[in-house]
C-alpha cells in the first residue's frame, strides 16, 4: 500500500505508516521534522496531480484551517471579501477529490461542514491515550471510522477548544495554548490507530 500524507512535517502518521511495513510518505511546503528521504517539500497539488503515476492508495490530509475553523469565525466576512477563505475551501476539496481510493480529510469544526457536508467522524484525543480535549473533524472516502484505542480522562484543553464535546458549557479543565507549528501536529496515539486500522489491503 502506497500512503501520502498531505500537509504534514512532523512525520508522525508517515512513520506510524512506516512502523508497519507501508510504503508511507509526507508532503508539505516546510521541511519534514522526520527523514527527508521520504518527503516531499513541495506543493502537494504537484505530487497528486502531476506525479500521477505514483498511484497513491491512501491520502491522509490536514489542509491548512486558519481560514475554515469556526474559532476564527469573527474574521470570515473579512476573509471571504478578500479571497482567503475560498482559496482555503478549493484547496480542501481538491484534496477531497484527489485520484485517490481512500481519503482521510482533517480538520476543525468549521465552514466546510456548511458548505460542504457534515463530517463523516469527529473524534478527541482523549479517545486514544492523550488526555487533551481537541475535537477533530474527519471528512472520510472510502475509509472506516476510526476507532478509538484507549479511552483515558482528559485533563487539559489543547488550545483553544474550551468546550466539551456535545456540551455548550465552558470546560472547567485549564488550557495548554502552543504555537502553530505545535498546535498542527498529530497526536501519536491518533497517528498510532491510524496506521493499525487503516492500514491494511482488504478495507
Amino acid at each position: 500500500m502506497k500512503v501520502l500524507i498531505a500537509c504534514e512535517y512532523s512525520a508522525r502518521i508517515r512513520d506510524a505508516f512506516r512502523r508497519r511495513g507501508f510504503d508511507a510518505w509526507s508532503c508539505d511546503i516546510l521541511p519534514t521534522e522526520g527523514d527527508p528521504q521520504y518527503h516531499f517539500q513541495m506543493d502537494v497539488n504537484f505530487v497528486l496531480w502531476e506525479l500521477w503515476h505514483l498511484k497513491w492508495d491512501l491520502l491522509i490530509a490536514h489542509p491548512p484551517c486558519q481560514h475554515l475553523a469556526a474559532s476564527g469565525a469573527q474574521y470570515w466576512p473579512e476573509k471571504q471579501k478578500d479571497g482567503r477563505q475560498e482559496a482555503a475551501i478549493k484547496f480542501f476539496m481538491a484534496l477531497h477529490n484527489a485520484p485517490v481510493q481512500k481519503v482521510c480529510i482533517e480538520n476543525p469544526v468549521g465552514i466546510i461542514g456548511t458548505i460542504f457536508r457534515k463530517a463523516d467522524q469527529i473524534i478527541q484525543p482523549w479517545q486514544f491515550g492523550e488526555p487533551y480535549n481537541k475535537k477533530t473533524c474527519f471528512w472520510l472516502k472510502g475509509l472506516p471510522p476510526l476507532k478509538p484505542t484507549n479511552i483515558i480522562a482528559p485533563t487539559h484543553n489543547w488550545g483553544s477548544n474550551s468546550f466539551r464535546s456535545g456540551a455548550r458549557k465552558k470546560s472547567p479543565l485549564p488550557s495548554i495554548h502552543w504555537g502553530e507549528k505545535e498546535r498542527s501536529r498529530t497526536f501519536q496515539g491518533i497517528a498510532d490507530a491510524m496506521a493499525a486500522q487503516w492500514g491494511v489491503h482488504d478495507l
